[in-house]
């Protein structure tokens, strides 16, 4: 994958995971990843967050630019890092996914993996289940003040059609005049 192209990991599949540990990386993500012979994952909160190199790169100079005596920077630094591990795609497309990694966020057999943007999560099924149930009741608290789906973006007036007028590129939240 050219460094100047995002891989960008979306929907949701469900894997299994063999004995060996051994989890088969969807084929859409396979694709996205393009040719890259490894990846990292590491314990991001109840899942394993896998990232392209790159993705990981970038992560990783993130961290670096921010206060390094933070107290916060220095746990979240850390906390991913020291459960970061270098995971090789074998030919099969799979990745072997430590122990104790999978033990630190229960999974077991069976895997939901998810897309998420620039990386992909692996959760045990239960674990997703009970997310994404908590998830919806938060984003069901009308307290939180977020209009999703988001508004459209305004359109400027064009040459043709002055502002103010239908079409013309005024407020879209503007009342009519009665």
């Amino acid at each position: 994958m050219e460094s100047s192209q995002l891989a960008v990991f979306k929907g949701t599949y469900q894997h299994r995971i063999d004995p060996k540990g051994r989890l088969p990386i969807p084929a859409a993500f396979r694709r996205a990843l393009g040719d890259a012979p490894s990846v990292v994952a590491t314990v991001l909160d109840q899942c394993l967050a896998v990232y392209p190199a790159s993705e990981w790169a970038r992560l990783e100079a993130q961290l670096a630019a921010l206060p390094a005596f933070s107290r916060q920077v220095k746990a979240l630094t850390r906390l991913l890092t020291s459960r970061a591990v270098d995971c090789e795609i074998d030919v099969q497309g799979r990745i072997l996914l430590p122990q104790p990694l999978r033990q630190a966020v229960e999974l077991d057999r069976d895997a939901t993996v998810i897309g998420v943007l620039n990386r992909f999560e692996v959760w045990s099924p239960e674990v997703w289940t009970r997310f994404v149930r908590d998830s919806e009741r938060l984003l069901d608290d009308v307290s939180l003040d977020i209009q999703w789906p988001l508004p459209p973006a305004s359109v400027p007036p064009g040459p043709a059609e002055p502002s103010g007028t239908p079409g013309g590129g005024g407020d879209p939240q503007a009342k009519p005049k009665s």
